[in-house]
């Protein structure tokens, strides 16, 4: 229905890097940063409350939205893509990038990728070095002739071998390479190891080789400036394009710009919101002066909760909540880990200004595209995959029964509507209680809360509908077992999955 009525829509998808569903004021009116961009995507089109990514960390969200396929059934079983680590995404795995390019369109990715480039080395001291705080070497001229003769070589693994025409960003920004990405090749040769004062303290992370002179506050601007071109370029050929733009923030390095710094009146991290939500616009007046406004998609969203790390304690002691009233934060199984702000503009589809309560979810990007093209999937592509554009087009009714959810640790979580069921005693990630003090504290080893009566996930109510806990338990097991959430042919998971992770509580044992 979507292709035949709705012509072959552009589509923007920008992507914020732990932004939380706090931080955005539409969706939390008590929160204290405003970001009126974003809330102008909201107003001139649907904003969805109980949206989700797959995991409460990067690499495996945004497996998921690329992909359409649950991130826990890949080779990466908790955690995220190391420095310099290999491919998540299969190379015969058809993605959104790839959908859209057979079907015409031109595909670009501009921003963070962090799912693997593919680097055409072995990864050595010289490329991840463990230096000290203050003691930073300088690089050997043997050190720089490695670094010279690895760079210059291509990736193999990155966006333009995963369905995209074209690349620019950078893999993490916090990790070396301190450098710009174009397509498969480094942007220059880095040639010095990153100075100190650009470590620590919420700048990058991991030491390692960078470019002279690099900064990481040039970030932002340059994407949002690549994307202007790639809009007007397009608009100026005719041509339907694809446009995922994942952006580095508000996610550390917090890189404020002078022009930023201060604005919010609460922190750095504050301020780099307020920055981000900027960009936002200024990809929005790209879209509206190249004149395709009317016939171009803008979807906005964060790939997990905001990180508990970048001053939240002292957000919250001024009044600002980064994940609203939700518990938990980056890292969790609980909502304040994968809940997150998805706002979706449609000009003469989507009605505007409309809140739309139903359960979706981030890796629902690609069973949408396909029904917007009117296309079929293929039966082993978009295994976990559902079709929004029923919501998009103003229908209000359930598009999916469960999501599942999945942590830094890689524990489980399940949600049905109502009910949630969480396969761990803590957060399953970094909040406290964590899985270890939370046994320590003898809590029970599966929490089941009541979304409806109970968003905060306060009361534990496993003990009382163990007949939940077990209808929820084996829905998930079925999930797991057929390779996909979603009608179609069993598909085989890459690895085995242990939604357990090797120790089956009693809870769930006296049940069974």
């Amino acid at each position: 229905m979507g292709s035949t009525q709705r012509g072959r829509p552009n589509i923007v998808y920008i992507l914020a890097d732990d932004l939380g569903y706090g931080d955005v004021s539409c969706f939390n009116p008590e929160g204290r940063i405003p970001t009126p961009n974003i809330d102008r995507v909201a107003a001139q089109g649907m904003r969805f409350t109980d949206a989700h990514a797959t995991s409460s960390v990067c690499s495996p969200s945004r497996y998921s939205i690329l992909t359409g396929r649950y991130n826990w059934r890949s080779l990466l079983q908790k955690g995220i893509v190391g420095p310099y680590g290999d491919p998540l995404i299969a190379a015969h795995r058809l993605t959104v990038a790839g959908l859209l390019r057979q079907n015409g369109y031109a595909t670009a990715c501009i921003g963070k990728w962090h799912l693997g480039q593919g680097w055409d080395f072995p990864v050595t001291g010289d490329f991840l070095p463990s230096h000290r705080a203050g003691d930073v070497p300088e690089a050997t001229p043997e050190q720089r002739a490695r670094w010279r003769e690895a760079f210059s070589r291509p990736t193999t693994g990155g966006p333009t071998t995963r369905g995209f025409d074209s690349y620019f960003g950078v893999d993490v920004p916090n990790w070396p390479p301190y450098c710009y990405i174009e397509n498969d090749r480094t942007v220059g040769i880095p040639d010095e190891f990153l100075p100190e004062r650009l470590l620590v303290n919420n700048q990058a992370s991991i030491p390692g080789p960078a470019l002279a002179g690099w900064g990481f506050e040039q970030l932002l601007p340059e994407f949002a400036r690549r994307a202007e071109q790639f809009v007007s370029e397009q608009a100026r050929a005719g041509r339907s394009f694809f446009l995922y733009m994942p952006l580095t923030s508000p996610h550390t390095p917090l890189a404020v710009n002078d022009e930023w710094k201060g604005k919010s009146g609460l922190n750095l991290y504050a301020d780099f919101v307020m920055e981000t939500d900027a960009i936002v616009g200024l990809v929005l007046k790209a879209i509206e002066d190249s004149g395709v406004e009317g016939s171009t998609i803008v979807m906005f969203a964060s790939d997990n909760g905001c990180a508990h790390y970048i001053g939240v304690k002292d957000l919250e002691a001024k009044g600002h909540f980064p994940s609203a009233h939700y518990r938990g934060y980056k890292s969790d199984a609980w909502d304040g880990g994968h809940r997150i702000p998805f706002a979706v503009r449609w000009p003469g589809v989507t009605p505007p200004g409309v809140e739309c309560g139903q359960l979706v979810c981030l890796a629902d990007l690609m069973a949408t595209c396909a029904d917007v093209l009117g296309t079929p999937l293929p039966g082993d592509a978009g295994e976990d995959s559902v079709s929004i554009l029923p919501l998009l087009e103003g229908e209000d009714h359930p598009v999916r029964r469960y999501v599942v959810h999945h942590s830094i640790e890689g524990k489980f979580a399940i949600r049905d509507g109502r009910w949630k069921l969480v396969l761990c005693p803590g957060s399953g990630g970094w909040t406290e209680p964590n899985d270890r003090t939370a046994a320590e504290q003898g809590l029970p080893p599966v929490q089941l809360y009541d979304m409806e009566a109970d968003p905060g996930e306060r009361v534990n109510l496993q003990a009382r509908r163990r007949d939940v806990v077990n209808e929820l338990v084996t829905a998930l097991e079925e999930q797991v077992s057929a390779g996909r959430s979603t009608p179609g042919p069993s598909q085989a998971n890459d690895v085995p999955v242990d939604i357990w992770k090797g120790a089956v509580p009693e809870v769930r044992k006296a049940d069974a």
